[in-house]
């Protein structure tokens, strides 16, 4: 709209400057030439008697006078050291300029400029030298007739132009706002439509559309983004399909291997009875396939948890626990209570939590800082006020892996650090050490794990409400903080 003001407020300047100069030119043009005819017709009708004496001259001055055209006229005229006037006060003017005398003096047929006084108003003034012809020449008699005629009427007649431009001006700029705005409609309630479209399509609308007007540019846009959008949906549709197809592929493959893996599990224990009674060779390969079944059923069972993270079927069964001595018994539960971990804990710290849950989550953080980092490694307990904060993870320093549901409380919250002395993680796995089956962490020892253990911890920290974040330490060694609240919803 500030466009199209412009535009207009351009061109009515631009219109009324020039309507004015040619206005103006042609009024004074008017006066100046009717003057200067007047003057000249005036001037061929007089006789000269040469020498001009001051009465002479005095009354030719008073007899120009008389007769000026288009208005009242001032007389001078200049003959040698004679002056004379039809002012009676003055025989010369301030207006009759050494210019113009110049230019009379070449000019046998006169010349004229347009000056103001020093009051400022307009005066036209003429020269005229009195001729005589001779033999087809024109030759000067040396006396010159000079007219100031004031241009009041004419500078009137301009000013009164100028006011009535400015005055229509105003209007027409108020009269040019309906077009603007209608203008500014047009091309502003598409680009609006656009932006609202484009601000639900990344909230994650696709079914969003656009509705086509018209052939322009901006309807040409708007088909555009109607297809990218149906080509989002299809693409999103056919990913989340595909997903859907692994992760039920996951669950029913788990399923289906748990039977069987129960009964391997149960041969592989009586025959590991009997393993030092075999030949080494064969103990050595029941080992081998004990140690394997195992481990896959580890990766069964770690496959079906997070299945049930993916259904949304994981359930919470919340309990009062001092987490002090909760922690103190996880250890213990997995022999880590001999100096390879240190502790360092908050007394009389309890809250709400589910203890299956938290027992995984701390067995799988300080089992992964034993693995891939190294000892000691130092778990920290403490509590803090902190605001509700929702549930995610984050990886270092501006990467994330994600943020998930659950719900805290606004009070105080638990945090728990469990830090290595290890090398630490590279800053290019750090972004990735949250995902599924990610194990290509070049600055530890290659892992023989399923690559879910982070992955379900998580979750597990997710459906307490917290926040897991994994960054590298001030020295050395990694360092994995939870944060979640001490009461969480059942």
């Amino acid at each position: 709209m500030a466009a199209f003001l412009l535009v207009a407020a351009i061109s009515a300047v631009s219109t009324a400057a020039l309507t004015y100069q040619q206005a103006r030119n042609a009024i004074l043009k008017q006066s100046q030439d009717t003057a200067v005819s007047t003057l000249r017709d005036l001037m061929d009708q007089q006789s000269v008697q040469l020498p001009l004496d001051q009465q002479q001259l005095q009354r030719i001055v008073l007899d120009l006078g008389k007769r000026g055209q288009p208005h009242s006229w001032i007389m001078f005229a200049e003959y040698g050291s004679l002056r004379a006037s039809t002012n009676p006060v003055q025989a010369t003017s301030t207006v009759i300029t050494d210019k113009l005398r110049r230019q009379v003096s070449t000019h046998p047929h006169g010349a004229f400029q347009r000056v103001k006084d020093q009051r400022g108003t307009p005066y036209l003034t003429i020269g005229m030298p009195a001729v005589f012809k001779n033999n087809g020449a024109y030759e000067p008699t040396g006396a010159v007739f000079y007219v100031a005629m004031p241009l009041s009427t004419e500078q009137t007649t301009v000013d009164a132009m100028v006011a009535a431009a400015r005055q229509g001006a105003v209007p027409g700029l108020a009269i040019a706002v309906i077009p603007a705005l209608l203008a500014a409609r047009s091309v502003l309630r598409p680009v609006r439509d656009m932006r609202q479209a484009a601000q639900r399509l990344g909230r994650g609308r696709l079914d969003t559309r656009i509705e086509v007007r018209g052939a322009d540019e901006l309807a040409g846009l708007a088909r555009t983004f109607n297809e990218t959008a149906r080509a989002l949906e299809q693409s999103v549709s056919e990913l989340q399909d595909a997903e859907a197809r692994a992760r039920r592929f996951a669950s029913d493959v788990s399923h289906e291997l748990r039977t069987p893996l129960a009964g391997m599990l149960a041969v592989t224990e009586v025959l590991d009875e009997d393993a030092d009674r075999l030949d080494p060779d064969t103990a050595s390969a029941l080992r081998l396939i004990s140690a394997e079944t195992g481990k896959l059923a580890v990766l069964v069972e770690d496959l079906m948890e997070i299945s049930r993270f993916d259904a949304r079927a994981a359930e919470l069964n919340p309990d009062d626990v001092d987490i002090a001595e909760f922690v103190t018994k996880t250890l213990e539960r997995r022999h880590w209570s001999d100096g390879r971990v240190v502790t360092d804990l908050q007394p009389g710290v309890r809250a709400r939590l589910d203890p299956r849950r938290f027992d995984v989550v701390l067995a799988n953080l300080v089992g992964n800082a034993l693995k891939h980092g190294d000892a000691p490694v130092h778990v920290t307990v403490r509590t803090e006020a902190g605001p509700k904060q929702s549930a995610g993870a984050c990886a270092g320093s501006g990467g994330g892996a994600g943020s998930g549901g659950g719900a805290g409380s606004g009070g105080a919250r638990l945090l728990v650090e469990v830090a290595d002395s290890g090398p630490g993680i590279a800053p290019a796995v750090l972004p990735h050490i949250f995902d599924r089956f990610f194990k290509a962490d070049a600055a530890r020892t290659r892992s023989s794990g399923s690559g879910l253990g982070l992955a379900i911890t998580l979750e597990n920290v997710r459906l307490h409400g917290g926040t897991l974040h994994a960054a590298n330490g001030a020295v050395r060694g990694a360092v994995f903080t939870i944060d979640m609240p001490l009461e969480v919803e059942s």
